[in-house]
């Protein structure tokens, strides 16, 4: 081990050290420790503190296309995977993030180690560095440099100042575990537990990662426990743990730190999931088989969708369980609820009645009147709406007219209503269109002809000029019943946000998803489609003898309100 022999080297005697995941971007990684709000340093045994001075600079800079053509909306289902990516790219004209930060300061590290007094000539001939060794360090992990190069320069330092700032050990961990040098990793934590009490909580999660994929993976449970009482431990560190608890064989032990994470409230990462499929085959016992099994419900319960790689290990966990005979095939579904692969039909995407009401009163309680949404109607108005959907019988469709009419912006917004009122008219009994007042008074866009026409085919009601839509249009959609379609761009990500539980809100995108209707081409006076609803419900989903498990492929850009289009579909023979 060279450097790292003798536990009583003079260096060594001056060393802490941090060791990071090869699992991950080191470079980022080591950003983001440095600059860790939770800047609580390792309490040392000794006197002498630590006080690292690190800058994070960053710059980027994104292009978007422009929109050349905003008369129509593009073809896009609302919560399609990518949909929302596409509309960024739609709808964005000339959107560059300008950076004003100053360019990085940049060395090119030795491809060689260096002796003291070559780094003091190179030191010089690099001046106007403030810190060159800073920047040295920072340029050798962003160039994954040989442990030896950045060695060399920790030995000179220590030879030069008899002592080593906290932060350049903290750079020089991240070259060595980059490099996966295990021992040296282990002899680094031998070092930090008799130099120091305690350790701040990234130094403690940086440990676990390092020594996760080693002889010495048990230490790791020692760590975490400690992680525990000095801050928050995260998922990633649970991860760690678990994955050298299955490199080891202790299946058991992954396990119940699995269940132990999730009641935590910490969602597991998919490359931990992916884990317990690969480690858990072939099956042959149903011990074993039903704890992967409780893992696919984990899924489905919290709407969580496995990547490609973490599908491709469920397919083939299922097809190496002994005797069952489990055949999985790769499909996309269409609007049908039919699994083209096997024929089964999936789960309806309506909510049944108990949990209609469920949404239906937390989104009275929570959105409409937890919430200060309505902070702009006044008392009065909320009471003429509310007058106004009880003296009504129950509406079909609720449109969110101002959102409707701005579909495209080269027609007027009266004839763009128009055209879809007159459409939902012909389909729906009753239709209900939330406006503003200003629609009334006549104008280039709001034309007094094209508004009297569509008041003789639908409801309306009109709000005041600052009032909020969006409450209006859920109370009006709830209150009709289950059978009642929503008509809007909007996707009510801030409506779903405030609702005061996680299940309520998945029932609520659950809902949003089989109700909303959104305008996927229009043409004015010549095309006028809507995207329909999926008749399925989009989660992991079994009755058996098949199961059914939605993911997104390696090309998929879905945003969080999204949902996959991929599925996998499993059928015993």
């Amino acid at each position: 081990m060279g450097f790292f022999l003798p536990i009583r080297n003079w260096v060594l005697q001056t060393l802490t050290f941090l060791p990071v995941s090869t699992k991950q971007n080191f470079t980022a990684v080591y950003r983001r420790f440095t600059s860790t709000t939770l800047c609580r340093w390792a309490e040392s045994i000794d006197p002498k503190a630590f006080h690292p001075e690190m800058k994070i600079k960053d710059s980027s800079m994104m292009k978007k296309k422009t929109d050349k053509d905003r008369f129509s909306p593009k073809p896009f289902s609302a919560f399609v995977a990518g949909s929302s990516k596409m509309r960024a790219i739609w709808n964005t004209n000339n959107a560059v993030a300008n950076d004003s930060s100053s360019p990085l300061n940049i060395v090119s590290p030795p491809d060689t180690p260096l002796s003291a007094k070559e780094w003091e000539k190179l030191k010089e001939e690099h001046q106007h560095f403030k810190k060159f060794e800073n920047a040295m360090f920072e340029s050798m992990i962003t160039n994954h440099s040989p442990v030896d190069v950045a060695k060399s320069l920790l030995v000179a330092m220590a030879k030069r100042d008899g002592d080593i700032e906290y932060n350049y050990l903290v750079m020089y961990l991240t070259i060595c575990v980059f490099h996966k040098d295990i021992e040296e990793i282990y002899d680094i934590y031998n070092i930090m537990k008799a130099k120091y009490k305690s350790l701040e909580a990234s130094a403690y999660s940086l440990l676990i990662k390092g020594l996760s994929d080693s002889p010495h993976w048990k230490e790791t449970l020692v760590l975490l426990e400690k992680i525990k009482k000095v801050s928050f431990h995260s998922k990633h560190n649970y991860g760690d743990c678990i994955e050298g608890a299955l490199l080891n064989q202790e299946r058991n032990l992954a396990f119940q730190l699995f269940h132990e994470m999730v009641a935590e409230n910490l969602t597991p990462a998919l490359t931990t999931i992916k884990l317990f499929f690969d480690f858990c085959q072939p099956v042959k016992d149903d011990h074993l088989k039903n704890k992967c099994t409780d893992i696919l419900y984990y899924l489905r319960d919290h709407q969580i969708y496995p990547d490609e790689s973490l599908m491709l290990s469920i397919k083939q966990w299922f097809e190496s369980i002994s005797g069952e005979n489990w055949k999985g095939n790769l499909t996309s579904m269409n609007y049908s609820r039919q699994c083209p692969s096997c024929g089964h039909l999936l789960e309806d995407i309506n909510l049944s009645k108990e949990e209609f009401i469920n949404v239906k009163e937390k989104i009275k309680r929570d959105v409409i009147e937890g919430t200060d949404l309505f902070r702009n109607t006044s008392p009065q108005e909320l009471e003429r709406f509310q007058r106004f959907v009880n003296e009504h019988p129950p509406f079909d469709v609720v449109i969110d007219g101002l959102n409707v009419a701005k579909t495209t912006l080269r027609n007027p917004a009266s004839k763009t209503l128009l055209d879809v009122v007159f459409y939902l008219a012909q389909k729906y009994h009753r239709v209900l269109v939330l406006g503003r007042r200003h629609m009334l008074k006549h104008s280039f866009q709001w034309k007094k002809s094209d508004m009297d026409v569509m008041q003789k085919k639908a409801d309306f009601f009109f709000t005041n000029n600052t009032s909020k839509d969006d409450p209006f249009l859920l109370y009006a959609t709830f209150h009709s019943g289950g059978h009642c379609m929503i008509v809007t761009r909007d996707l009510l990500r801030d409506h779903k946000a405030v609702l005061s539980d996680s299940a309520t809100r998945r029932l609520f995108f659950k809902w949003q998803r089989g109700h909303q209707m959104v305008v996927s081409s229009y043409v004015p006076g010549k095309i006028l489609t809507f995207e329909d609803a999926l008749p399925y419900d989009t989660i992991v989903q079994t009755d058996g003898n098949t199961w059914h498990i939605p993911y997104d492929d390696h090309l998929s850009n879905r945003a969080s309100f999204e949902i996959p289009m991929k599925w996998l579909c499993l059928q015993k023979k």
